[in-house]
């Protein structure tokens, strides 16, 4: 394999390029300011997404198999049935159990509340108004961001650092720091480099994506679900 670090940072870089094109589109489209991308509606939120996911899964893939063995052995993209229960009880439990255990003296320490730290997710669930709405807020939350986040952070990131020589440790704590930082949400930061080592741990051990996925698609339909239940 002759892709490494520098290829991932290609990939992030096409990947925010695409995002920022679909975001100029769609406000010109609404005839929106810059500043009212966050009053974007969800139908076009999804194609800011496709723009920034465009460098995150395309680059990945095009490159492992110009320069590598392909995605399916350089990436890990590969599951078992098994991966479907396991990485969804992971999930399941960091959402419901470990993460509101972390946050429980960080909220009284930083005088929040558990509203404020699921304000981002919120926004994004009022905007899902009807079917579609809800339709395209678990394609995008609840499919589309895992599967495409797991196969950027820790198939092409994660394995380009473990080929650089880091240990595995090392490599899994860097990748899961460039996660949390990269959704660019301070309060969440904790939950989501804690996240993002417990599926590091899982893609790492073993030696593909499967386990990493159904873990983040659990992790994300748990707030999705319970958002939607109390709107």
């Amino acid at each position: 394999m002759t892709w490494g670090l520098g290829e991932v940072l290609l990939a992030y870089a096409f990947g925010l390029f695409g995002a920022q094109v679909a975001v100029s589109i769609a406000l010109a489209a609404t005839d929106r300011a810059p500043g009212e991308a966050d009053e974007l509606p969800l139908s076009l939120i999804a194609l800011t997404q496709l723009g920034l996911w465009f460098g995150l899964l395309v680059v990945p893939l095009v490159v492992t198999r110009l320069k590598g063995n392909g995605p399916v052995r350089d990436l890990g993209i590969r599951a078992e049935g098994r991966d479907v229960w396991r990485g969804g009880l992971v999930g399941v439990a960091l959402q419901l159990a470990v993460i509101p255990l972390l946050y429980w003296p960080l909220l009284e320490l930083l005088d929040k509340s558990a509203d404020d730290l699921s304000e981002y997710s919120r926004s994004l669930t009022d905007r899902a108004d009807g079917a579609l709405g809800v339709v395209l807020l678990v394609l995008i939350v609840g499919v589309g961001a895992p599967i495409v986040e797991e196969i950027f952070y820790r198939g092409f990131l994660q394995g380009a650092l473990l080929k650089r020589g880091l240990p595995a440790w090392a490599a899994i704590g860097v990748t899961a720091l460039v996660f949390g930082a990269s959704h660019g949400q301070l309060l969440q930061l904790p939950a989501l480099v804690l996240f993002g080592a417990a599926v590091g741990v899982l893609a790492h051990r073993s030696g593909r994506l499967g386990p990493a996925i159904f873990a983040h698609v659990a992790f994300n339909m748990v707030t999705v679900v319970s958002l939607l239940a109390t709107t």
